[in-house]
């Protein structure tokens, strides 16, 4: 038996000594009961070599990278301007109680977090589920990034999302946003730029009811024809910050929910030559001028030379600059969130995802003036 560690820690090597392969012959082939302790306790330090060797930095706990990435950036900006707590509350009523028999349920923040990752990195809830396993970042921004905590699968995140979809909270949740932007003065209320966007969907009819989905339609944009759903939104015109929100089928005209995206306290409100007529529908508000783009035809047919034609071309500008902010919120949600095609079937569920991108859009657009 005192020999034991001796042999093992040779018979690891590549080439053990004359003297350590006697003694572990003497261990593993003598008779008798001092030969079978002696094999009983060098199974188990073989054993216990193979775990070690086996372990790997992840398993111990170490984070040994000192490297910032953008990704850990990304979260770490995210983490500081989200209202956890308040949104926590907002969903906490809705959600299953710990305590009861059985499985316990996930507390509501890490479920809020894991849904949150799911809309800035583009992730399905199998998808999810599988990043939580190979990415310790995500684990350690749900605050699951304790070795003997279990990892919630992807029925459990799916359910979570039903809840949110059930007890309409993603509009909730944009409103509390909101309402904290408007605390901080980042949001005002003294013009609106509208505008629309196309949002694709699957085409294709090769699914299980060999349909596409009933609830999207085609739209007709310059010479191409997409099909999907269109997201209207209605942003502050000072600082591009998204506070109204609708989800249509893709061939609704943008001038059919022109004064639905009006909050009711602005004066002005700024839209491109497709809201042309805005103001002279049944719905439109006395109390706000519109200010809407000459058709892209007519402004190329201006005399830049003439004082008159040359002031209406400075006009088409300044409108144009003021409309521009429209476009960031867009940009955010499709290109730093990679929000690009509709991920379920019906508006929805699709509108509740949008909602959901554009309450977060305003907090990352706005991270830098809440952070100071």
């Amino acid at each position: 038996a005192i020999f034991t560690s001796q042999a093992m820690n040779s018979a690891v090597r590549s080439e053990p000594s004359k003297q350590s392969r006697y003694v572990a012959s003497e261990i593993f082939h003598g008779k008798g009961r001092s030969a079978q302790i002696c094999r009983s306790h060098a199974m188990q330090d073989v054993a216990s070599l193979g775990q070690l060797s086996a372990m790997k930095q992840a398993d111990l706990g170490l984070n040994l990278s000192v490297k910032r990435t953008r990704k850990r950036r990304f979260l770490d900006e995210m983490n500081a301007v989200v209202p956890w707590a308040d949104l926590v509350a907002l969903i906490a009523p809705y959600a299953p109680e710990a305590g009861r028999r059985g499985r316990q349920p996930f507390a509501v923040e890490a479920m809020l977090r894991i849904h949150f990752m799911q809309q800035w990195f583009t992730l399905s809830d199998p998808a999810m589920e599988e990043a939580l396993h190979d990415v310790p970042l995500y684990r350690e921004f749900a605050g699951l990034d304790n070795w003997h905590t279990r990892l919630p699968d992807e029925s459990t995140i799916l359910r979570f999302r039903h809840l949110l979809e059930q007890h309409k909270l993603a509009e909730q949740m944009f409103k509390l946003i909101n309402e904290l932007l408007i605390a901080k003065g980042l949001l005002l209320k003294a013009g609106t730029a509208v505008d629309a966007t196309l949002i694709a969907a699957p085409s294709s009819t090769k699914n299980k009811d060999n349909a596409r989905d009933a609830q999207m339609r085609s739209s007709k944009k310059g010479n191409n024809w997409y099909f999907g759903m269109k997201t209207h939104i209605g942003v502050d015109a000072d600082s591009g910050l998204t506070h109204s929100v609708r989800g249509t089928a893709g061939n609704v005209h943008d001038i059919v929910e022109a004064n639905a995206l009006l909050h009711g306290e602005e004066s002005d409100a700024f839209g491109d030559s497709a809201f042309q007529g805005a103001d002279k529908r049944a719905d439109a508000k006395e109390s706000v001028t519109w200010h809407v783009a000459m058709k892209p035809g007519q402004r190329k047919a201006l005399d830049k030379d003439d004082p008159i034609e040359g002031k209406l071309d400075q006009i088409e500008r300044i409108k144009a600059s003021i409309r521009a902010k429209v476009e960031h919120p867009f940009r955010v949600v499709k290109c730093q969130f990679g929000y690009v095609k509709v991920r379920y079937r019906g508006l929805k569920k699709n509108t509740a995802q949008i909602v959901t991108l554009l309450g977060l859009a305003n907090l990352w657009m706005a991270r830098k003036k809440l952070m100071a």
